[in-house]
């Protein structure tokens, strides 16, 4: 399997397709999420792609569902990837040696508690994470550590100095296994993303939502997004759960109906959070 991801080799979304697709997978790294959606949806050798779409403290990544939208790839399964953040560098270097950290803006937010104990370490703010990494070990930086993910210091020969230093231990972020081809759902698939429109009558969502809720769905997400050319109109992305699939169907059924433009990207078995 050769997936697409965004960013570089040693990624959190690397970890993420190997997680999901197994350790031998091999990733085409993009610069964009805007490239890694078209290349899988165009280029050949190219079989899927893994995509973050949330994060359970940042929230969504309001442009790929967009992407998403407009792409035609359907959605195939999940990932959810707890996000553990490494100190690391060149072998032999201690805590001590220490005198600059680059990682991606974000990282380092996530590492702050950890980092203001060390005053004296100059933060240096880096487009990717794993970029970080490898620009230590190939220009063999000494005085210098990067913060990225355990796998970027397997790939680099970067020992780990400090481990899992970020501050909130519950940080998810959710990526979305996407394919040009739909795949018929396994049996014991349980959650669905689907897209719809609703009319600008008052209380035609209100109308979609009940009948989500009597079907036995739960609403795991709603996320909505205006339609550009027509004002004060929107769509709405929605991640639905259920225990059988007979249930989502039927869900289906009801709320056709009540929505315009009504797409399920994919059903599939829902990712494990533990």
């Amino acid at each position: 399997m050769r997936i697409a991801i965004q960013g570089f080799e040693g990624s959190f979304h690397q970890i993420a397709a190997q997680s999901y697709f197994g350790k031998q997978t091999e990733v085409e790294c993009c610069a964009s999420f805007a490239e890694l959606v078209r290349k899988a949806k165009q280029q050949p050798d190219v079989d899927a792609g893994v995509m973050a779409i949330e994060n359970s403290i940042a929230g969504s990544i309001l442009p790929n569902y967009s992407l998403l939208k407009n792409s035609g790839l359907h959605v195939n399964g999940e990932v959810y990837l707890q996000i553990k953040q490494q100190l690391m560098v060149l072998p032999g270097q201690t805590l001590e040696d220490i005198r600059e950290v680059h990682s991606h803006p974000m990282a380092l937010l996530q590492c702050m508690d950890f980092l203001e104990k060390h005053p004296h370490i100059k933060l240096v703010e880096t487009e990717d994470t794993a970029l970080s990494a490898k620009h230590v070990a190939q220009k063999k930086l000494k005085s210098t550590a990067a913060i990225a993910g355990k796998l970027a210091a397997d790939i680099f020969g970067l020992d780990i100095i400090a481990p899992n230093i970020h501050t909130a231990k519950n940080n998810y972020t959710r990526f979305l296994v996407i394919s040009r081809n739909g795949v018929t759902p396994a049996p014991d698939a349980n959650k669905a993303s689907v897209y719809f429109q609703t009319s600008h009558d008052r209380g035609s969502l209100a109308r979609v939502l009940t009948k989500i809720a009597e079907a036995g769905i739960n609403l795991s997400k709603l996320q909505s997004f205006p339609i550009p050319a027509k004002e004060w109109t929107y769509y709405f992305h929605a991640d639905m759960e259920f225990e059988h699939q007979d249930l989502f169907h039927k869900g289906l059924e009801h709320i056709t109906p009540l929505t315009e433009h009504l797409k399920v990207l994919g059903i599939y078995k829902k990712g494990n959070t533990h």
